[in-house]
């Protein structure tokens, strides 16, 4: 994979409020008292020391440009994620950006930040950089990919998709959930995951496919693209080039599935609602606006 020196993104004609004056961020190896050291004393899991959780996020989204930043109920969209990923207290949470915009409205939210490259073609990609900007040292065995447009997630399906890790024959997990709304079925925008069942809630994947698969009678699980990494396995999986299916199907994740690596997925209960249009920012907004509203 081509390096990517780190690229700072000017403030200039951005429009958003919450892109503000610069917040001091991460900009090279994590501190002695980041993530490990304060995990132990925080967190009552030893597991999780070390684990990291970032969130890719840029600003040039084709079908909704600008995204991190959008208002929902107040704060920037990177803001509600920021939130929830800090909620499932797996591990520290930092933002992967090519945008100073959104690194500085992730630190107003109270998160922390690092600068990456402004070409990476996934992100994959992006996490991988910040990564090894952040921990040249490797103490960080565990990356959590959570994506920066997922602003309804429960912080329980972020803890959900580790534990398939506890298997250490597995290189990558992630979740999905049933598929219980007909038309999804059938909706190529809806990928699924075909696998086979581990116990009552885990499959190791087998496939994924925008198809309606797999064939007969039976459950469809929606799969949910937030991902729990070996470090060994995002580090092969950077450098291995697009594969056939995966330029085929559009996904990702089968270039892993088509060089031998196991995914193995987690079920959870719903699907949080990704944000990739301005109909959906409308929805995240009602959602989120109604149960700040909740008592």
């Amino acid at each position: 994979m081509a390096e990517n020196r780190p690229v700072r993104a000017r403030l200039a004609g951005t429009n958003s409020r919450f892109a503000s004056s610069l917040a001091t961020r991460i900009s090279g190896p994590l501190p002695r008292d980041f993530g490990l050291t304060r995990g132990k004393s925080r967190l009552s899991s030893p597991m999780v020391r070390d684990v990291i959780i970032l969130i890719p996020a840029r600003l040039a989204a084709t079908r909704l440009p600008g995204k991190p930043l959008a208002d929902i109920a107040g704060q920037p969209m990177i803001a509600h994620v920021v939130a929830r990923a800090q909620a499932a207290r797996i591990g520290d949470v930092v933002v992967a950006t090519d945008s100073e915009a959104v690194a500085v409205a992730a630190e107003k939210a109270g998160g922390r930040a690092v600068m990456t490259g402004t070409e990476h073609p996934s992100g994959s990609d992006r996490i991988f950089e910040a990564l090894t900007q952040l921990d040249p040292e490797r103490r960080i065995r565990t990356v959590v990919n959570v994506q920066g447009d997922l602003p309804t997630l429960d912080p329980a399906d972020v803890r959900a998709a580790l534990a398939p890790l506890a298997d250490s024959a597995v290189d990558i997990a992630t979740i999905a959930a049933e598929i219980h709304e007909p038309s999804e079925r059938t909706n190529p925008n809806v990928v699924k995951v075909v696998g086979a069942p581990i116990d009552a809630r885990r499959l190791r994947a087998l496939y994924f496919t925008r198809a309606t698969a797999p064939w007969g009678d039976g459950p469809l699980y929606h799969h949910i693209g937030l991902y729990a990494y070996r470090r060994a396995a995002l580090e092969r999986f950077v450098a291995l080039p697009p594969s056939p299916l995966e330029k085929r199907e559009k996904l990702e994740q089968l270039r892993a599935l088509e060089n031998g690596m196991r995914i193995d997925v987690a079920r959870v209960d719903t699907v949080p609602l990704g944000v990739d249009t301005p109909a959906d920012l409308e929805r995240a907004r009602a959602i989120l606006a109604g149960r700040q509203r909740t008592p």
